[in-house]
């Protein structure tokens, strides 16, 4: 008897353009922005390391406190207050090590700061320079998004996919990603992420930032959107917070899924996809 034919599966490789010139050119200049955006801020923060709620600062009932003080054998110790409870931070909040000049009290370390060294006016003059090139920015992508229809195209959720966001859920906290031709366009989570970011979390930010400037604050009276100068504060420091987080999950998801092929796809706009073709 002659031996039956062995099943063989293909993989065909196809190409898609998965972001056009604008989308990338904005990318990156973001990313910049973003990086020098967060460590002069914490510059900033570090002036005062509180945060409270309101018009004014009560400090005696921050929310968010960093601070230096000493233990009962008389050493200095980092401590952070959150909501009146205290840990003990030292080397990375309150209490961090400065080259040259040992353990200093500071809200954030050094190498997290720009400049590293305690220096609040050139870290303002970093941090609005660097802002306003983040808002032009982000109009030019808004505008361009919304004219091109970036948007609608690949942001805006399906029907079907907003129905399966359970199932979609599930396979990724089992690290199973699209493949084929589901992986040219956005997973739902995707969708909702960037859409949370684009217009909600980043404007939030940009405008608790402007509320702060009381010379732009005599011309638009954000204040009371934002119920107070402290709050709005706080507001921009949380919404830094969740911006940091959405990044972290972002560059994770990039090296669970390909590394090469994302940064490719960011670079030059061609995403590679790997189809099965059918068994012969």
């Amino acid at each position: 008897m002659g031996k039956s034919p062995s099943t063989v599966s293909t993989t065909r490789r196809s190409w898609t353009l998965r972001h056009k010139a604008v989308v990338r050119v904005t990318h990156w200049v973001n990313l910049l922005c973003l990086v020098v955006l967060l460590m002069s801020g914490l510059q900033i923060f570090n002036a005062h390391p509180a945060l409270y709620w309101g018009q004014a600062s009560d400090f005696r009932t921050p929310w968010l406190a960093m601070s230096a003080e000493r233990d009962r054998q008389g050493r200095l110790r980092g401590v952070t207050s959150l909501f009146g409870d205290e840990f003990d931070t030292t080397g990375l909040l309150g209490l961090s090590f400065v080259a040259g000049l040992g353990e200093q009290p500071r809200g954030f370390p050094a190498w997290a700061t720009l400049p590293g060294s305690q220096w609040l006016a050139m870290g303002r003059r970093w941090h609005f320079f660097f802002a306003w090139l983040f808002v032009v920015n982000g109009l030019v992508y808004l505008v361009s998004g919304l004219v091109g229809g970036h948007f609608r195209r690949d942001l805006w959720p399906s029907g079907e996919q907003l129905r399966h966001i359970g199932r979609t859920v599930l396979d990724h906290l089992r690290l199973r990603f699209p493949k084929g031709d589901e992986a040219r366009h956005y997973n739902v989570l995707q969708k909702l992420a960037y859409l949370a970011v684009v217009f909600v979390v980043l404007p939030g930010i940009a405008l608790a930032g402007l509320t702060m400037s009381p010379n732009l604050d005599s011309i638009l009276p954000l204040v009371s959107l934002f119920d107070g100068r402290q709050s709005a504060r706080s507001i921009h420091f949380l919404g830094a917070a969740a911006l940091v987080v959405f990044v972290l999950v972002h560059v994770l998801m990039v090296l669970l899924t390909g590394v090469w092929n994302n940064l490719r796809s960011m670079i030059t706009g061609w995403y590679a996809i790997d189809d099965e073709g059918r068994p012969r």
